[in-house]
């Protein structure tokens, strides 16, 4: 069995943590594959935006899988972690949307992984965290660096440094998700997050996002000059004169990507 299921459809990537029975927990192998199909993402022009969740019903990933951590050398410990905090960093870094469909619990590498998508969805009535400290080790997935750019750096330093879970409803509050809802709505809202997205133009959704994450770590003048550039991208487009040529003609524009 796969520990991790991608598929593309209609311009959606799905890719499912496959571990349930371990509350799809992070081993090596695990995030070998995930790399692999991240990498594979990257460059599939077919997938425009990019849904991350995980199998069952408890969890989305609670995190690393102690079980392995337990048998792991120092060095191999090592191994895990970078190997970890480069999917991760992958995953961030991918051109198209991602949204994390938090299906369950969220914890440790779990919670870092929803972090370094987009946009995030949580089902009612679940827990999320950076749980790490009270393991005597430190989020080593990027939890240290974008829950405080996403939330803020006090609420941030409080909710790592205690190790709090908070519930989804709470994470909501903090802004941490974007939206909440019941178990039965969680996937059919995500699609609907991810149409809304189709339905604009593939290039200009990917410069708006470059535009986006590249100019909140540069000062107002960089960021400026990053969104310039990412707009001078969109102008010789065919998307662009489709959609204007659309609205002259009063019908929803058939963009392609080109």
């Amino acid at each position: 069995m796969s520990s991790i299921l991608y598929e593309v459809k209609n311009y959606i990537a799905y890719v499912t943590l496959n571990r349930p029975e371990v509350l799809n927990c992070f081993n090596f192998d695990t995030l070998k594959h995930l790399g692999e199909v991240v990498e594979e993402i990257h460059h599939n022009p077919e997938a425009r935006v990019v849904i991350f969740t995980g199998a069952g019903e408890k969890a989305f990933s609670a995190g690393a899988d102690l079980k392995e951590r337990k048998t792991l050398t120092e060095n191999e410990v090592r191994r895990n972690v970078t190997k970890i905090r480069d999917v991760f960093t992958a995953v961030d870094k991918l051109p198209q949307p991602t949204i994390a469909v938090m299906n369950g619990y969220a914890f440790g590498g779990g919670f870092e992984l929803a972090l370094a998508c987009d946009f995030r969805i949580a089902v009612e009535d679940t827990k999320m965290g950076l749980t790490e400290l009270g393991w005597a080790i430190i989020p080593g997935a990027g939890g240290t660096q974008r829950l405080p750019r996403l939330i803020g750096q006090a609420k941030a330093m409080e909710l790592i440094m205690t190790a709090k879970k908070v519930s989804s409803e709470e994470a909501l509050r903090y802004g941490i998700v974007n939206e909440v809802v019941s178990s039965d709505k969680l996937i059919e809202t995500a699609e609907q997050w991810a149409e809304r997205m189709l339905s604009n133009g593939p290039i200009a959704l990917k410069q708006a996002k470059y535009a986006i994450k590249q100019g909140m770590n540069v000062d107002l003048e960089t960021g400026l000059n990053l969104e310039a550039k990412a707009y001078e991208v969109t102008i010789p487009t065919k998307d662009r004169v489709e959609a204007l040529v659309a609205f002259g003609e009063k019908r929803p524009p058939e963009f392609k990507g080109e």
